[in-house]
């Protein structure tokens, strides 16, 4: 199923105009998440909105927006007053400069989202606007209002489409000066400086997103396993932190060394294919000692036929469940 568009309109650049479709570029929804229950009776918790001093529940239609002036004052707006505030980027990103990419402080980067082609026509006038702001090598600044506020938004090309990332305003991003003023000012010998350098080279790899693991996910997943098949769960003790470092410079050589022991030896993989990254779904398996075995989604091989002893990982992805192979 596709997914929907956040936001329809049309994007222009002074007269080339063409019809346009915002997608979300990220999604949570294959997180793990948990609702609230009642401990007594297992039965989920549903929440009503009532008023606040009578106790009684009030219908959506009742219920309006109102800006808290003191405590029991409200200033009351309706939706039709909010609607008649509609600026000309509810239904237009219209491009009003463009600035080089280094210039935009990661501070003020909220989110990305996917801008392409609404419909058949316009993609001429689409492609006229991409690649415009591809030759130029810079980020295309426009204004598009999404849950009835209106945002900065980048542009940028990607692939055959482009990249909007919503950007803060600047009375949303805190001055780093009051955060920082009491870090001291301390003098770093270029040996220390050296030795850390090193570290860094060891460390250096590409940036490999497919690579990264969520461990924390895989951890929640693997504690539904072991509870759905009534296995006893174990709580680990916090990890032991070393307190503070007495000789940095011992430190640093410590670090190096281990670092260096822990350096895997280089491997001849040439045409090796990189991990591919999971395909949008969470394949999870969960099967049950003494019940057979049911899966929260469909997975492409079969689960083992016996009952485990232990509850098994369930495979993330066809790539993830192949390494676990």
């Amino acid at each position: 199923m596709a997914p929907r568009a956040n936001w329809k309109g049309f994007l222009r650049l002074s007269l080339v105009t063409c019809p346009v479709a915002l997608y979300p570029a990220t999604s949570d929804s294959e997180k793990v998440s948990f609702n609230q229950i009642n401990r007594k009776t297992g039965h989920r918790i549903k929440y009503a909105k009532v008023d606040a001093d009578t106790g009684e529940e009030v219908a959506n239609d009742d219920i309006m927006k109102g800006y808290k002036v003191d405590t029991d004052t409200y200033i009351e707006v309706t939706k039709d007053e909010l609607d008649e505030l509609a600026l000309e980027s509810t239904r237009t990103i219209e491009i009003d400069e463009f600035v080089p990419r280094a210039d935009i402080d990661s501070r003020y980067v909220i989110r990305p989202y996917y801008l392409v082609p609404d419909g058949k026509v316009g993609h001429d006038a689409f492609a006229v606007i991409r690649e415009t702001i591809r030759s130029m090598d810079k980020v295309a600044i426009g204004r598009v209002v999404l849950t009835n506020r209106e945002h900065i938004i980048a542009l940028e090309p990607l692939d055959k489409g482009l990249m909007g990332t919503l950007l803060r305003y600047p009375y949303e991003v805190r001055s780093e000066t009051e955060y920082f003023e009491d870090i001291q000012d301390v003098k770093i010998t270029k040996d220390m400086l050296d030795l850390a350098k090193h570290i860094v080279e060891q460390k250096s790899a590409s940036f490999e997103p497919e690579q990264f693991e969520d461990r924390y996910e895989q951890a929640l997943i693997d504690l539904i396993n072991q509870k759905r098949n009534g296995l006893s769960t174990k709580t680990k003790a916090a990890p032991k932190t070393t307190g503070n470092v007495i000789n940095l410079m011992d430190a640093l050589k410590r670090s190096l060394a281990g670092e260096k022991k822990a350096a895997p030896a280089p491997t001849k993989a040439k045409g090796k294919k990189p991990k591919k990254a999971a395909a949008g779904q969470r394949e999870m398996l969960l099967p049950i000692s003494g019940g057979g075995k049911r899966a929260a989604k469909e997975t492409a091989k079969e689960a083992p036929k016996e009952a485990p002893k232990k509850a098994e990982k369930p495979a993330r992805s066809a790539a993830r469940a192949k390494k676990a192979g």
